[in-house]
C-alpha cells in the first residue's frame, strides 16, 4: 500500500447522495438506540422517523460533515430527549451529578445483563445513565466517542456508565410481577376477523373492512391514504405464500403477528387501529424487522 498516497487522499465529506445512503444503513442502529431510550420499539421508530426529517432539514445549513455517524447520533440523541420531554412534560429530566471516577471494566455478567435487558428495564435508568449504557454496552462506542456524542466530559461518562450498570444488576434481581397483557373481547373479535380473512386470502373481504380515509404506512418504504389507494397493499401479500397471521399484542397494543407458514417463527408485526368496525390505520413493519429486537410481543391464543 502506498502510504503517501493514502495520507494525501481527500477526507470524505458527506454529500446529499451519501446522506441518503448513511440514513438507510444506520437506520437499524439508530432504532436500537431510540427503542431503548424510549422503552418502546414503536415509539423508537417514531423518533427515528423524526431524526430522518431533522437530518435532511439540517444538512443544507450544516458545516462540512466528515463523521456522518457521529453527526446523526447527536441528532438522534437530542430527538430522543425531546420525545421524552414531550411524553412526560410534568416531570423534569433528572440531572446527573458528574463525579470524577473510573468506570469499572465491563464484566461478562454486565454484558449479558445489558444485552438481555428489556426495553422497559432501560426506562428505569435515569436518562444520562440510559444513553451511556446503550451507547457503550449495546452499540459498542468508546468512552471518548460517547463523550463527543453527548457533549459530556469523560468523568461524567464514566460515572453514568458505572451507575447505570450497577442499577441494571439491581433490577435483574427483582421479580417481574406484571400480569400478561390480554385482548379485550371486542378487540379480539375484530382482530380474529381480520386475520381469518387474511389467512383465507380473502382480499376482497379485507378491502370491505377498510375505512374510506384509512392510512397505511409500510415502515421505511412509503405512506398512503384512502381506501382506493391502500387496497392495492394487499396485492403484495397475494404474491407470497410463505406467511401466516395470528392475532396478538405488541407492547400492549393490538397487532397482527406475521409468522413463517412452515416453522411458525415470528417474522414481524403489523399494528392496526380501528374506527368502529373499520380499519383506520395500518402500520406494517415488513421492511423494518429491526423493530423486532426487544419488542414485547404476545401471540393471543
Amino acid at each position: 500500500m502506498d502510504t503517501n498516497n493514502a495520507m494525501n487522499e481527500p477526507i470524505a465529506i458527506l454529500s446529499s447522495e451519501s446522506l441518503a445512503q448513511a440514513l438507510g444503513e444506520l437506520r437499524p442502529k439508530l432504532h436500537r438506540y431510540c427503542a431503548r431510550m424510549t422503552g418502546s420499539v414503536i415509539d423508537g421508530e417514531d423518533v427515528v422517523q423524526e431524526v430522518l426529517v431533522k437530518a435532511i432539514e439540517a444538512f443544507s445549513e450544516a458545516e462540512p460533515i466528515v463523521n456522518a455517524e457521529g453527526w446523526l447520533f447527536r441528532i438522534t440523541h437530542n430527538a430522543a430527549l425531546d420525545f421524552l420531554r414531550r411524553r412526560a412534560r410534568q416531570d423534569a429530566l433528572l440531572a446527573e451529578e458528574a463525579l470524577d471516577m473510573t468506570a469499572d471494566p465491563v464484566s461478562t455478567s454486565d454484558d449479558r445483563l445489558t444485552v438481555t435487558a428489556s426495553l422497559r428495564t432501560f426506562m428505569r435508568l435515569p436518562t444520562s445513565q440510559r444513553s451511556t449504557v446503550i451507547l457503550r454496552d449495546v452499540l459498542g462506542y468508546s468512552l471518548g466517542e460517547i463523550g463527543a456524542l453527548l457533549d459530556s466530559s469523560l468523568p461524567a461518562v464514566k460515572a453514568a456508565l458505572h451507575r447505570g450498570r450497577a442499577r441494571l444488576r439491581e433490577i435483574a434481581t427483582e421479580a417481574d410481577e406484571r400480569p400478561l397483557p390480554v385482548l379485550a373481547d371486542a378487540e379480539r373479535a375484530r382482530l380474529l376477523d381480520y386475520v381469518s380473512r387474511f389467512n383465507a386470502r380473502d382480499f376482497e373481504g379485507l378491502r370491505d373492512l377498510l375505512a374510506d380515509d384509512v392510512q397505511l404506512e409500510l415502515v421505511s418504504r412509503f405512506r398512503r391514504r384512502g381506501r382506493d389507494v391502500v387496497q392495492n397493499y394487499f396485492g403484495r401479500y397475494r404474491e407470497r405464500q410463505d406467511w401466516q397471521l395470528v392475532p396478538g399484542l405488541v407492547e400492549g397494543r393490538s397487532a397482527v403477528i406475521v409468522q413463517d407458514a412452515s416453522s411458525r417463527a415470528v417474522l414481524y408485526f403489523v399494528l392496526l387501529a380501528w374506527a368502529g368496525e373499520q380499519v383506520s390505520d395500518i402500520r406494517d413493519f415488513r421492511y423494518a424487522r429491526y423493530a423486532m429486537e426487544g419488542a414485547e410481543l404476545f401471540v393471543a391464543a
